[in-house]
């Protein structure tokens, strides 16, 4: 390979790497930047009782999670454009424009599994992260923002920001997936993710003890996990923490404001039932 040719294949992983990056931090500064304005400054009066602390949380730490989100977007950028270099040669399955190439069957299929798979893999990688020997080396960074902001959601060690990325191309090596089912995916992605950490309950209460709603994690659950790193670990559903017995024990009880909702964690309740 010539020294044109390497800088020409330079130049073009450069151009398309700018281009997902510039989407990415577009897209976080809608959602991220979004809420916040919506919430904190536009709305922030009227939402005051839906509040979740009483503190709130001081510029420095704002600017703090923005700087690292911007990093967080430069590494998507990176593993996108390596996705991006997979989709073309072949390697992953297509992002294709025309729905009638599989249907809308499919087209409704794919959306579905995208983001319920996503929040499995969000769960289990998340989970590993809190082992205490990764914790210090991938995901100590986000938890720095022990009473978060919105600014928060991308607010990652370069670690985590290349294993959560890692979710696309992965999905990508098994799935096809339409233009707009990954932009509607995304777009999904940041705007729970900015919900999940705008500080205020932006969710109807009473869907956490609802029979289908409940499932969802509201902006409390994930709150809490910040405030309590061994609870909560899901990102969109609360079933992988219920089924797995991570669900913090006074959920419910604090999103409703009910307390006999409070549940024992279930160590707790066997050596009351053994005494």
């Amino acid at each position: 390979m010539d020294t044109s040719t390497f800088s020409t294949i330079v130049t073009e992983l450069g151009t398309i790497w700018a281009t997902i990056f510039s989407w990415d931090f577009g897209r976080y500064l809608v959602g991220g930047g979004g809420i916040f304005l919506l919430v904190w400054v536009l709305l922030g009066r009227r939402l005051q009782s839906r509040k979740i602390r009483a503190k709130t949380p001081k510029p420095k730490q704002m600017w703090a999670e923005f700087k690292a989100s911007a990093i967080t977007a430069a590494v998507f950028g990176l593993v996108g454009t390596i996705s991006h270099m997979g989709v073309t040669s072949g390697f992953l399955q297509p992002i294709y424009g025309e729905i009638s190439e599989y249907g809308w069957a499919y087209f409704l299929f794919s959306l579905v599994a995208v983001i319920v798979l996503h929040d499995a893999y969000f769960y289990w990688t998340h989970r590993l992260m809190h082992v205490r020997a990764v914790l210090k080396r991938a995901h100590y960074l986000h938890h720095r923002s022990h009473n978060p902001t919105p600014w928060a959601a991308y607010s990652f060690d370069m670690v985590e920001a290349a294993v959560q990325a890692a979710f696309v191309p992965i999905f990508l090596f098994f799935f096809p997936l339409h233009g707009l089912a990954m932009f509607l995916f995304l777009a999904h992605m940041i705007i729970r993710n900015g919900m999940g950490h705008s500080g205020y309950e932006l969710f109807p209460r009473r869907w956490a003890v609802h029979p289908i709603f409940g499932w969802l994690t509201l902006v409390t659950h994930h709150d809490m996990h910040h405030e309590n790193g061994n609870y909560n670990f899901g990102l969109y559903f609360s079933w992988w923490d219920r089924l797995m017995g991570t669900e913090h024990p006074d959920y419910l009880a604090r999103v409703t404001g009910d307390k006999a909702r409070s549940r024992q964690p279930a160590d707790v309740t066997e050596a009351k039932e053994n005494a």
